[in-house]
């Protein structure tokens, strides 16, 4: 493929994306739920693998630091940024454990859970997504078109296409949506 057919590829799942006013719900639902979750003192989890690894940490640093404006920090957390404990548990437990005994620990009812996996296959974040529901956690997971085991087990916003890079594109764009959005109703702006 060449430059431009990779622009065109990622612009049409864009405009799939812009749409679907089923996957616009879900996204606000995701808003008014961070939002809530804020103002009652929970805290945004995100976790991934891989390239959704790093868009977990990337979308977690959006709300503590900033998106739009200078602002106070926004709770959330990436799990698995803790290379000694994700050793550990994947050494003692397994790695399909790494993220759940995270949640356990460190999830409350108050929170949000945003599990990112393109393929909605991750065995580890399966299990967090089982976890989580045993804490009453609301989750919302990010994945593709298919959606994979977790459409089974947690509501999804699913990304209308089966290329993972395309999928990943869209996750950041639908995080710097929820955060932009809840950081405006937040501070009012």
């Amino acid at each position: 493929m060449k430059i431009k057919e990779q622009i065109e590829a990622a612009i049409d799942v864009k405009k799939l994306m812009a749409e679907d006013l089923e996957l616009q719900q879900q996204i606000q639902k995701l808003i008014n739920w961070c939002y809530d979750s804020l103002k009652d003192g929970g805290k945004i989890i995100f976790a991934g693998n891989g390239g959704s690894f790093a868009d977990a940490q990337h979308l977690t640093a959006e709300f503590i630091s900033r998106l739009q404006f200078d602002r106070a920090p926004l709770a959330s957390i990436a799990l698995g940024t803790n290379s000694s404990s994700m050793s550990a548990i994947g050494n003692d437990y397994g790695y399909d454990q790494v993220f759940a005994r995270e949640i356990i620990a460190m999830g409350s009812e108050k929170d949000i859970f945003i599990p990112i996996t393109t393929s909605g296959n991750s065995p580890n974040i399966l299990e967090a997504v089982i976890q989580a529901k045993k804490l009453n956690i609301k989750t919302m997971g990010l994945t593709g078109s298919i959606g994979g085991n977790l459409i089974s087990i947690c509501e999804c916003i699913c990304v209308p296409s089966m290329r993972t890079e395309r999928i990943q594109e869209a996750h950041i764009l639908i995080g710097h949506i929820v955060c932009g959005l809840v950081e405006n109703l937040y501070f009012k702006k």
